[in-house]
Formats: C-alpha cells, structure tokens, sequence
C-alpha cells in the first residue's frame, strides 16, 4: 500500500451529515462531500493486510461479509490515497455497475469484515466508494458504453431494480438487443420507489444512469406489466431469451384485529406513495400522509427506518416505531464475532431524526401489535401493543411469547408494516409456470440462474429471497453471464 502506516496515522472520519432538525424540511440528500486531502488520508488507513476480507463478498451465519460484488477495495483505496481517482473509478467499475447507488444505500458489510475493524474503527469504505463515483460523473469520465458489435440477439429483463439493471448492462455489453419491462411509470424498481429521495435522489443519481443505459442503446418500456398488459408467452416468443428480475415485493402481513382499518398500511405502499408524489411536483398532496397524525412504525431494518424519515418530513405528531426483537448490544457479542456482520446497537439517520425532534430514540424493543383500534368512521385511531420474551418450544423452535400484564394502547392515526417479504408475487411466476422452492423464491441455482424454462434466469430477490442492493447487483451480473453464455455458447462476461 502506499501508507503502510496510514491505519496508525490518521483515525476514521466520515462527512458531518446536515443537522436533523434541518434536512427534515427538505427531500433533499444529506451526505455532504468530504474534502479531497482528508479522503486521501481516509484511503490510506486501508492496510496491508494481506487477508483483505473486504472484498469476500461470502455469508456467514446467513450474513454478508465483505463485498458481495466483490469490489478489490484494496486497490481503489490505494488508488485514492495516489490521487489516482480515474483510475480509481475504472477498478470501482470492473466490479460494480452503479457503485452510486451502492455507495449511497448499502448497509456495508465490507466495513464489517474490515481488518482494521478487529480492534480499531474499520475503513470508510462507503464513503471512499462514493465520492470516486460522484467525481467521475462529476468529470465527465461516466459515459455510455455502447457495444462495438450487436449479435442480433433479443433479450427481455422483467423488472428495472438493481437485478434488472445490472442483467441489462452486462447484456448490453455482451452485444443483445436489450428491452427492459417495468410495471411501474418510471424504471429503477426499488431504487426509485422503495427508497426515499433523501437517501437516493431520483432524478440526479437513478434517472441519470438509466438515461446513460439508455444512450448505449438499453430499451427501457414502462407502465409494462407482464402477465398483465403484457402477455407474457408472447415476451418469450419474441425474445431469445429472459430474464426474470421483480424482486421480493410480497409484504408480509400483521392479520390482528382491527387490520382493515383506514390507515393501516404497508411500508411500500407508503414510500411508493411519497416518492411519487415527490416526483410529481406535490410532496404533501401523497395519498398516504402522515401531516399531523400519531405515526408507528411496525418492524425495523432499513424499510423501517425509511418510514420513519419519510413520515419526520411529512410533519408527523408524534413517532414510534416497534421492534419485535431485543435491543442489540452497543458492541459485538461474544457469538457475533468478526467478520460476521456486526449486530451493534445503531442510531440511524430516520431514528437520529425523530430523537432531534421527539427528544429520544423513537424505538421500543420486545414488543407487538395486539390490536389495531379504530373509530366509528372505521379509522384507526390506537393500537394495543404487548410485550414479548423469546422462548424455546417444546419442538425446539424459538419464537415471541407474550407478556402477560403488559398490554398498552397507543395513539396511531398511521400505521406502517414494514416487517420484511415473503418473496416474488406469484401470479406471472405461474403463467409462466416458473418453478419455485418451498419460500416461493423462483428455482434457479446460483451460479446458474437458469429456470426450469429454456432461456429463462432469474436473478436477485426474486429468485434469493429479500437481501441488499448489493446482492441483486451481483445475481444480476452472475444471470446475465449465464444468460450469454447459453445465447452464444460462451461468454466473456465477468
């Protein structure tokens, strides 16, 4: 490496995020830029380690650890530390496709297994990710990719999230005609609906790249829903070949009394909602809003956490979000060891935003839902909540109890599920007739993607479950191999 002794040197840093009190009075994205000396410095704490686990991209207890794309973060950390940022962006793009959407959205699992994280704060992978990306659309250096020879071959990619756009770029790039299908009024699936603008901003980081895909010659239809507007046995008539993309979108559902109440939603209807009305030109005028009302959250990770900032600029009352697991320890427990991905106590930017405002983090832990409570206009205006201990059955299986004695009623006039996915809606899988495992996850081998349909992948959640941007990226790029491969009898696909 180029500072043997940067990881003694200089300590871990991170960009100061705009105020919480302010960037709630705005969509707008709140990690500011670091400044190029101290991001140089950042570069040069990755260390010569001669293990890089960053970059492994392998699970471990049903956990990722590293890089899942497998970005060689070692080499573009030194690159950065040289000032070398072109260069920098060029290895940034062997691996990863759109490292502006990871560098913004993933939760890090590179940082996680870090060695330097053993017994010292990890590198600031992220950020270095991001900032090489944001320089080099910056610079000019980000520009489309057309192929040098089109070999005549059609390919379908169902689905524009991160699956879907990284199948079509690396198909693109192969030489097919490539025309991408989403059911939705504009592309990027997840990335432009499932995420919120303050933490991805939709015209200037998703819609730049789709347009970039776009001029290198990627045919994005909207508003295509197939096995709906769309036949889908004629798609696979006129195609050479297909690859099935929709992600993980079946919500999981809480079937207590009192579900169908006004004002019980799940969690991406709600963002959807919001973000559409964003686009639209009138971010209050959402269907779904929570201006002046008692907001709770129902389950945690990332799509909780996205309710609560969406819900904290919309002029929510009052927040709370529930857990229905125990709060994690401020540090690595003795069964989390390194490099599992460390299941640490974390305030993040949605609950660092309600403490600002609320004066506390806005989560409670051990507890559930009992009832939702509604008024005689058949809206919900409280909920019962009741606390949980985890135990072992007498069949070994370890699941939620309830307390007795611990019941409480909660004003809520909004009410968000955000309790995770089941896997792929169904009613395409099977006009396909698709093969799925006992998860209704679509049957296709990683490393093959192949469907039990001649030409047909599957790739990302649709075919592994609910997981990270990251993950998707990778099975996008592993299907459009495999895809390649069985078109022109080999491939030169990465």
């Amino acid at each position: 490496m180029g500072k043997p002794t940067g990881f003694i040197e200089y300590l871990r840093e991170l960009p100061v995020d705009r105020a919480p009190l302010a960037r709630i009075a705005d969509w707008k994205e709140f990690h500011p830029h670091l400044e190029e000396k101290r991001l140089r410095q950042q570069g040069a704490r990755c260390m010569d380690c001669g293990v890089p686990f960053c970059h492994t991209g392998t699970l471990i207890s049903g956990m990722a650890s590293g890089c899942p794309v497998n970005n060689v973060i070692p080499e573009w950390n030194d690159l950065v530390y040289r000032g070398l940022w072109r260069e920098a962006l060029d290895r940034l793009h062997m691996t990863n496709n759109f490292p502006e959407f990871t560098g913004r959205v993933c939760p890090a699992p590179c940082e996680g297994s870090c060695v330097l994280g053993i017994n010292e704060a990890p590198v600031t992978i992220k950020t270095i990710e991001a900032e090489i990306i944001d320089r080099g659309w910056e610079e000019g250096w980000v520009l489309p990719q057309a192929p040098k020879a089109r070999t005549g071959k059609k390919v379908a990619v169902i689905g524009s999230g991160p699956a879907g756009l990284a199948a079509a770029e690396q198909l693109n790039r192969a030489g097919h005609l490539v025309t991408v299908l989403e059911r939705e009024d504009r592309p990027g699936g997840l990335l432009m609906y499932g995420i919120p603008n303050m933490k991805l901003d939709k015209r200037e980081v998703v819609l730049r790249r789709v347009e970039l895909m776009e001029q290198s010659g990627i045919k994005f239809i909207c508003n295509a829903s197939v096995g709906d507007n769309v036949e889908a046995q004629l798609l696979l008539r006129d195609f050479d070949a297909t690859v099935i993309c929709t992600g993980a979108t079946q919500p999981r559902d809480l079937p207590v009394e009192g579900r169908g109440l006004g004002g019980v939603h799940f969690a991406m209807d709600y963002l959807t909602a919001s973000t559409k009305s964003l686009l639209d030109g009138g971010p209050h005028n959402s269907p779904i809003h929570a201006r002046g009302k008692d907001v709770v959250v129902i389950g945690g990770g990332d799509t909780g956490t996205d309710c609560v900032g969406t819900a904290m600029r919309q002029g929510c009352r009052s927040l709370l979000q529930i857990e229905i697991l125990a709060r994690p320890p401020v540090e690595r427990a003795a069964d989390n060891p390194w490099p599992e991905w460390p299941k640490v106590y974390k305030l993040d930017y949605g609950q660092e935003e309600a403490a600002a405002k609320f004066g506390a983090d806005p989560r409670v832990y051990l507890t559930t839902v009992k009832k939702f409570v509604g008024n005689a206009r058949g809206e919900l205006e409280s909920l019962v909540t009741v606390e949980v201990k985890w135990e072992r059955s007498a069949h070994g299986q370890v699941g939620p109890v309830e307390v007795p004695g611990t019941e409480q009623v909660r004003p809520a006039q909004l009410a968000l599920l955000a309790m995770g996915f089941l896997g792929p809606e169904q009613p395409l899988l099977k006009e396909l007739r698709v093969e799925c495992d006992a998860r209704s996850n679509v049957r296709a081998a990683h490393g093959r993607y192949a469907t039990n349909l001649k030409g047909v992948f599957s790739a990302g959640d649709c075919r592994r479950g609910q997981s990270l941007v990251v993950w998707a990226i990778n099975e996008g790029r592993g299907a459009a191999r495999e895809c390649d491969r069985y078109l022109m009898g080999k491939t030169d696909l990465p």
